[in-house]
């Protein structure tokens, strides 16, 4: 693994006044809103040994994904925990569309917080205000005493533990880790990957295009032959050459743009930005490739040859309409989320593939940001100032950690009474359990998951695959994609890391991106759809400078710095 930055995030004077007042007692490791106020240093650790010896009753918070079991203690993996510890949860749930909506007036509500918030999810501007507020506790003594589990992840990863701190060296969540591949290998490299119909292209007899301009070639005779291919595959509805969802995570369709100018594409949707090999923080909607692309993009859609819905779908519609056969060329972490297509198809290479990185005037891919470091977040689980026995609740959530537990909670469990398990349990080659995954079939591989799976925080590092738990078949055939395809054509050196900024940083990162995210994405669908100007560009990079890319540039090239110093 790559070492982390070894950099810390403080909370300003205000919040550690403000915390000085509700923790002093517990060293910064306990708090009271409305509880009781545990010393942490007087909690022996049998006391919260699990098993316990009596039932012991702990509330928490969590989501459920529309259409699955909303009741926690209905789903097998924590009716089994409860009796394997002996700890009841007495769980409120969001569901997970109304989660964004909801959750922030729960956290306002002091008098009705649970024990702790499981799906949490808070980015580090959550969990700055939370911590200044006094309304979740610190954490890194709790994990010190009474978290083996994520003691044993941090000590054979330390660069997560470092990720998880602040610069005053206190951790507000409880994170959420999932390695699959490394660096410029791992599986979050990319997002919003790119795939081609092949069943069209064989039958057309299509090459698979290398370039923009051999790609908007196939683009052009899947709409010149739309009544051939509805005639030929069965396909309800019109043919539409390219799918997508403009600014929507990795449904997106800016990888395509790689290749023009630079070659920065737009790899972070969120903040747009991109590292040179000089080890500078660049906007990439500030560079010549970004314009380029965006040109070229709109050449395609003035040609029919993008989704009109592009703009304004949503994910239910955009999946619709991909079950239904009508697309030659979408976007998603994983194509049989979006078309019809078995996982044997797609790992025979069948019915759909990956689009490698197209040339314009260069031939590129940048990973996504903090991709290096695989799947992590920070903010997936907190405990409430309210929890009256903080040590008992961190006891039963290093139960998370667990090697063998954690890969049920991300993914799903085995032996349930249903027509599908998520594993089988087998042995590894050492005769111990394993939890090897089940054939998925033609089975979305997210709707199986959120049937079983109950999220939360939880740590499944490289070294678990063949001893605890096999890779998902989805994940591998995507490893070797990334690993075979994308990573070849992956030039720069860096990514921008994963960092945990000041409070003040945080919060005036979050100011300045909520107005440049808007121009950006704006400036994107307007672009493609209607075309652009010279002078329209040219008001775009003002509107850029007008708020504040160039502060907001200088707090990430910091950061960015700093890390780089540290790896010398």
């Amino acid at each position: 693994m790559s070492a982390s930055m070894n950099r810390r995030s403080f909370l300003g004077l205000s919040a550690a006044a403000t915390m000085g007042s509700l923790l002093t007692a517990c060293g910064g490791g306990g708090g009271s809103v409305g509880g009781a106020t545990q010393d942490i240093a007087e909690v022996d650790t049998d006391s919260v040994k699990l098993p316990l010896a009596e039932t012991a009753t702990l509330k928490g918070l969590t989501s459920f994904p529309a259409g699955s079991e909303s009741e926690p203690n209905n789903r097998t993996i924590f009716k089994r925990l409860e009796e394997k510890t002996n700890v009841h949860i007495d769980w409120k749930t969001i569901q997970s569309d109304q989660w964004a909506d909801k959750i922030t007036l729960e956290m306002s509500n002091v008098s009705t917080l649970p024990d702790f918030v499981f799906s949490a999810g808070f980015g580090d501007t959550d969990l700055l205000k939370y911590a200044g507020q006094g309304v979740i506790i610190s954490l890194e003594e709790y994990i010190d005493k009474f978290m083996p589990n994520l003691q044993a992840v941090f000590e054979q990863a330390p660069e997560y533990r470092t990720m998880c701190e602040d610069e005053d060296g206190h951790i507000w969540a409880l994170p959420w880790i999932e390695q699959l591949g490394y660096e410029k290998t791992a599986i979050q490299t990319i997002g919003d990957m790119p795939f081609i119909n092949k069943g069209w292209l064989d039958f057309l007899k299509l090459d698979m295009p290398t370039n923009v301009d051999e790609f908007e070639q196939v683009l052009v005779a899947f709409k010149d032959h739309a009544d051939e291919l509805k005639k030929e595959f069965s396909i309800e509805g019109d043919i539409i050459p390219m799918a997508c969802i403009l600014n929507d995570g990795d449904q997106d369709p800016y990888i395509l743009i790689n290749g023009f100018g630079e070659g920065y594409g737009d790899p972070d949707r969120g903040k747009h930005i991109a590292v040179t090999d000089d080890g500078e923080v660049v906007c990439v909607a500030q560079s010549e490739g970004f314009k380029k692309g965006t040109e070229w993009l709109h050449k395609l859609y003035d040609q029919g040859l993008i989704d009109p819905e592009a703009f304004t779908q949503e994910w239910s519609t955009y999946v619709a309409k991909g079950k239904s056969g009508r697309y030659g060329v979408c976007f998603s972490w994983d194509v049989a989320n979006i078309a019809q297509v078995s996982m044997d198809d797609l790992i025979a290479g069948k019915g759909w593939v990956p689009l490698p990185a197209l040339e314009a005037d260069t031939k590129n891919i940048t990973p996504q940001t903090a991709s290096f470091t695989s799947g992590f977040d920070r903010g997936r689980c907190v405990i409430t100032a309210k929890a009256e026995n903080p040590a008992l609740v961190c006891s039963w959530l290093d139960q998370m950690y667990d090697p063998f537990q954690s890969p049920q909670n991300n993914w799903g469990t085995y032996g349930e009474d249903d027509d599908f398990d998520i594993f089988v349990l087998g042995k590894n080659d050492d005769g111990e359990d394993m939890l090897q995954h089940a054939p998925l079939g033609d089975a979305s591989p997210v709707e199986v998951r959120e049937a079983e799976c109950v999220g939360g925080p939880l740590a499944i590092l490289d070294s678990y695959y063949g001893v605890y738990v096999t890779t998902p078949d989805d994940a591998q055939y995507r490893l070797d994609w990334i690993k075979d395809i994308y990573t070849p054509d992956m030039n720069f050196k860096y990514c921008y890391p994963n960092v945990f900024m000041s409070s003040d940083d945080t919060k005036q990162v979050s100011n300045l991106m909520a107005d440049l995210q808007k121009c950006i994405n704006t400036f994107k669908s307007d672009s493609v759809m209607n075309g652009f100007t010279d002078k329209d560009w040219d008001k775009f990079q003002s509107d850029l400078e007008a708020y504040g890319i160039a502060e907001f540039l200088e707090i990430h090239q910091r950061y960015l710095t700093e890390f780089l110093d540290n790896q010398a």
